[in-house]
Order: structure tokens, then sequence, then C-alpha cells
């Protein structure tokens, strides 16, 4: 592969259940978060599933081709949950163990092991991408970027809208600031 892949990453806006810290379903954005438009988009832009990346999508003025690989880590039995509610012997595991898939759901390492997967598509498409998703899978991408232990997916903070840059010329990259 000649040349360099640019893969942009947009985390989703603020929803309700991410203001309220639940474990996120298919809820929508917050009426009141509104996001900088999108100046020049590249040729492949993808959303995950969910409503909320279809709608910053949306606010971002980008027509997005829903992609399932960037759809969220599904929290199984969690959906709509507060942590509080959750025994804290099973969130103890989900925080620490990145194995740990007791909800029913899906484990950290599954999410790395899926991003990661569909990362080697993009670079092996050698476009450029912006992909509006999920902090989860913005962990995940960083991490696999990183080429960092499955631990390491909780020491990325991803706030909502926010932008990730990565650039694949061989390896992928993270760059900073974006």
């Amino acid at each position: 592969m000649a040349g360099m892949v640019r893969l942009d990453l947009v985390s989703h806006g603020i929803t309700g259940a991410l203001r309220a810290g639940l474990f996120p379903d298919d809820e929508p954005l917050v009426d009141s978060w509104a996001a900088e438009p999108i100046a020049r988009p590249p040729a492949v832009v993808l959303s995950g599933p969910e409503r909320r990346t279809r709608q910053t999508a949306r606010l971002l003025g980008v027509r997005a081709e829903v992609d399932p690989a960037l759809r969220d880590l599904d929290a199984g039995e969690w959906r709509g949950l507060d942590m509080g509610e959750l025994p804290p012997e099973q969130l103890h595991a989900w925080l620490t163990d990145p194995a740990f898939d007791g909800h029913g759901g899906e484990s950290v390492v599954a999410v790395l092991a899926r991003v990661g997967e569909w990362m080697r598509g993009v670079a092996a498409a050698g476009e450029p991408v912006l992909a509006v998703t999920h902090p989860a899978v913005v962990r995940a991408a960083v991490a696999v970027a990183l080429a960092a232990p499955p631990p390491a997916f909780w020491r990325v903070d991803v706030p909502p809208g926010s932008r990730t840059r990565l650039h694949f010329r061989g390896a992928w990259t993270l760059r900073l600031p974006v």
C-alpha cells in the first residue's frame, strides 16, 4: 500500500443516558447539543447504527453510511441501568477484566478485536475515512493504534463530540492535537 491513510473518529454528542451515567441503549441526542459542521469531509463517511451516531453525523453536516462495525460496546442486560444498580463485584469485574462479558453483551477484548479488524480494512482500502461512532470504539481504536494491552482501553477519555485522528503508513499512529 502506498501513501498514508487518514482516519478521523468523531465521538457522538451528548445523550440523556450519558448525562445520567446510564449504560447506553439506542437513545437520541439531547436537543441542546450542537456540533460544528465539517467543511470538507472525505468521500468515505461512516457512522455506527445507533440513533445518536446518525444524529451526530447529520449535525456535522455529513451523509454517513451505517457500518455495523462502528456499533457501541454491547452492555447486554445492563442497557439503561445506572452503574449503582449493579452488583459491585460485577461492576468491578467489568472495569478490571477485559474479557468480562457477564452482562450478556460484549467484552472489551471483543470490541478491541472488532475495531482492530475494521481498522485493517480501512488501511487496506487506502482511502481517508471519517467515522462517527462511540467513545468505546474510539478508545478501542486508540488502543489498537498504540498496540496497548486491553486494560489500556479504560485509560482513554473520549468526550462527547471529540475528534481523534489516526494515520496509517505501515502502522497506525495517533496524531495530537486534531
